[in-house]
């Protein structure tokens, strides 16, 4: 017999948090995450999703133990934006068994509609903001920092249960390679010709502040009209940088200028999975370690987002951004990047596609987002 049960309790919720560490045990492509930092997630009173937006966590129990789980949550943020009343699912994860995937899905359902939403969409980990993104291509390489990874069969499990593809989402492989001096040149052309200029974040936290200001109102204008694209409240936005902030290195973060108002931002992580890879989850007792020597061992980067505002491109802001990246990337003498990875791009963002295909890149992922007509 299985049974659902909402979490409720702390006890529920560790076994919630567990589960993946369980069932991805023999997996070698699956990076754990921090469990600390899943508490912190998952704990109403510190991340600042839970003050706009409601959220249940589900897991399925058969003979005693868990088997599966699932969240289910609204976004006023989504919905307000879109003025639609889809309603979101995250966290999926089971053993392969049609009938536990049916019951969590249905769990989620049947909560989404009792707060008036009539879709179920996901898995978002809470939203577009956040992970995102089932994989179905790619199962055989670890995923790049803040990128899903789950088994094969999941795709299997939910269409079953009666989700179906809304979106995908790509992932490309881009080799590093010494950048053309016809880049670089162009690249000076493009900002003396769209009258811009391109800066690295500062390491000064006083101005770094005024500049992640900026970067909000940016990333604000410049998203808006994505596919999917959830606005962040600004205590979102900070939170959201707080916990990246260890993790961020200036040389890839960038800010366009024209004149002194911001125009456009980018922003390349260290692909620090391969880091988390090695603490199976805990910082303590040789996590730290791992942590503190392995940085420097990084030798890629996930290329995780870029914007400009509306009126200021096709100026060639986004060419001067990847410009930039790579030529640092193989100059600097500390670093030795051999790939990186530009991800997510939105299936049908042709712009975006095709500039990946031109910087040599291969889609070697891809996750899909699903829908479902709640009933």
């Amino acid at each position: 017999m299985i049974k659902i049960t909402a979490i409720q309790t702390k006890k529920d919720l560790k076994q919630f948090i567990d589960l993946p560490y369980r069932l991805y045990k023999n997996d070698p492509f699956w990076v754990p995450p921090l469990r600390f930092e899943q508490k912190t997630f998952f704990n109403p009173k510190k991340n600042p999703y839970y003050e706009h937006s409601e959220v249940q966590l589900f897991i399925a129990v058969k003979d005693e133990k868990v088997v599966g789980r699932i969240s289910a949550q609204t976004n006023t943020q989504h919905n307000k934006f879109h003025e639609d009343k889809i309603g979101f699912f995250g966290f999926f994860e089971a053993i392969d068994d049609q009938e536990i995937a049916d019951k969590l899905v249905e769990a989620a359902n049947d909560w989404l509609k009792e707060k008036g939403m009539d879709t179920m969409r996901g898995p978002m980990n809470f939203s577009t903001n956040d992970e995102c993104g089932l994989l179905v291509k790619g199962f055989n390489s670890s995923p790049f920092i803040m990128m899903t990874h789950n088994f094969d069969y999941y795709q299997k499990l939910l269409e079953n249960s009666g989700l179906a593809k809304s979106m995908d989402l790509l992932a490309y492989f881009i080799p590093n390679k010494p950048t053309p001096e016809r880049l670089k040149r162009l690249s000076g052309k493009l900002q003396k010709r769209g009258r811009f200029t391109v800066k690295q974040l500062s390491s000064n936290k006083k101005k770094l502040r005024k500049e992640l200001e900026e970067v909000f109102t940016v990333y604000s204008k410049a998203w808006e009209r994505n596919w999917g694209f959830v606005p962040m409240t600004e205590k979102e936005f900070f939170h959201l940088i707080d916990s990246m902030i260890d993790v961020v290195r200036p040389e890839f973060f960038y800010l366009a200028y024209v004149e002194d108002k911001a125009v456009g931002f980018y922003v390349a992580l260290p692909d620090y999975n391969q880091i988390l890879k090695k603490m199976n989850g805990r910082l303590f007792p040789f996590g730290i370690f791992h942590a503190l020597f392995g940085k420097n061992k990084i030798n890629a980067l996930r290329i995780i987002t870029l914007g400009v505002i509306k009126e200021y491109q096709n100026r060639g802001i986004d060419t001067v951004f990847y410009t930039k990246n790579f030529m640092i990337a193989n100059e600097h003498k500390k670093m030795n990047i051999k790939n990186a990875e530009m991800s997510w791009i939105l299936e049908n963002n042709l712009m975006m596609n095709r500039i990946a295909e031109n910087l040599g890149g291969e889609v070697h992922k891809r996750y899909r987002i699903l829908d479902k007509k709640i009933n």
